[in-house]
């Protein structure tokens, strides 16, 4: 059967009806990858799963919420959506809203977004305003606007978008045939941590699974407003999609640890790379800096023997979310490793340097 996006799948658990115009690009069900290297690494007993979400039509899982958010958009007759973004966000909003033939403007932080994100929005027809200041004040902009103006604000802060972004966690129940043990996922706005742990309670309550992670977020070390407990007013972090200072949703993802018996935590930029060149080198698996905030989490915390203290007769399942694809900062990856060595076009040469 041809797949027709999160919205036809599951439809029974969304805030849909016949009425609303499903503006989709099919994205959602995106591969569950097992992790051979990173569950060695936690040894025996332990089985960790990536969530590739940088297979979604814009390359992140923000298509899952937007596609919601967009579609609710026109069904209530708007010719026009906002949003504040990093650059994920932007993208989807460009790329969907292009889909359903309506207007959009997009906010950025000058300087503070990764190119591959900025190209996306402007091909896609978006008005692009850079405005010289940070992402928390993007989105108060936006808010404004929104609010005076018939503009619809499709930040997460949009009940729709969680409502989309919830099916990643049904997605990973169906794959698996229940919920993981432990669910670790990259915090910036806070919104997908919220959605995934929205989605795991209903998936339960609905009888499609028996039980419910652990929710396990971390942010960025110098990006880490709920880990310090305060805003940060000028975040710094190489992993631009979670450089925010005050989440949107920061009360509703400590909801979801303290709920789950989980925790946010954060991990160094250093880390961050290490988690990333791991996933590309050792997986064949490329994804954006953000995305590896939760593998570095995970070996973070299997440093410290968080996990090894778990007993269970059956394997551990870890499941963590890459959010983003690497293609998203094409430049983080090109500081990331050596540059091609250039050599002359003998064949000699090049078998000395291929070792032959």
């Amino acid at each position: 059967m041809h797949y027709e996006g999160i919205i036809k799948k599951y439809s029974r658990y969304l805030p849909v009806s016949g009425k609303t115009p499903v503006i989709t690009l099919n994205e959602g069900n995106t591969p569950l990858i097992f992790s051979g290297y990173l569950s060695g690494l936690l040894g025996a007993g332990f089985e960790v799963y990536l969530k590739y979400e940088g297979l979604n039509p814009t390359g992140s899982f923000k298509d899952r919420g937007m596609t919601l958010a967009i579609s609710k958009a026109c069904e209530e007759g708007s010719k026009a959506v906002m949003c504040a973004s990093t650059g994920n966000t932007s993208a989807s909003a460009a790329a969907y809203s292009a889909k359903a033939g309506i207007k959009c403007i997009v906010l950025i932080p000058n300087g503070s977004i990764a190119l591959g994100k900025l190209s996306q929005a402007m091909i896609h027809g978006a008005t692009v305003l850079a405005i010289e200041g940070n992402f928390d004040e993007a989105l108060k902009l936006a808010r404004e606007i929104t609010s005076e103006f018939p503009i619809t604000l499709v930040n997460s802060l949009n009940p729709y978008r969680i409502e989309g972004q919830k099916t990643g966690s049904f997605e990973i129940c169906d794959c698996l045939g229940d919920a993981p043990d432990f669910h670790i996922i990259p915090v910036g706005n806070a919104g997908n941590i919220t959605a995934y742990w929205k989605g795991y309670k209903e998936y339960k309550q609905a009888g499609k699974s028996t039980a419910l992670p652990k929710m396990l977020g971390f942010q960025a070390q110098g990006a880490a407003p709920i880990v310090k407990g305060h805003p940060i007013k000028h975040p710094k972090t190489i992993a631009t999609a979670i450089k925010i200072g005050n989440p949107a949703s920061w009360a509703q993802a400590e909801a979801a640890r303290d709920e789950s018996g989980g925790l946010i935590n954060m991990v160094t930029d250093k880390q961050i790379i290490e988690a990333y060149k791991i996933l590309a080198e050792k997986e064949g698996i490329f994804a954006e800096p953000a995305s590896c905030a939760s593998v570095a989490g995970l070996i973070k915390l299997s440093k410290t023997g968080y996990f090894s203290k778990r007993k269970a007769k059956k394997p551990t399942r870890i499941t963590c979310i890459l959010t983003g694809h690497g293609l998203k900062d094409p430049d983080r990856a090109i500081k990331s490793v050596k540059m091609p060595k250039v050599i002359k076009p003998k064949l000699k040469l090049i078998l000395k340097e291929i070792g032959y």
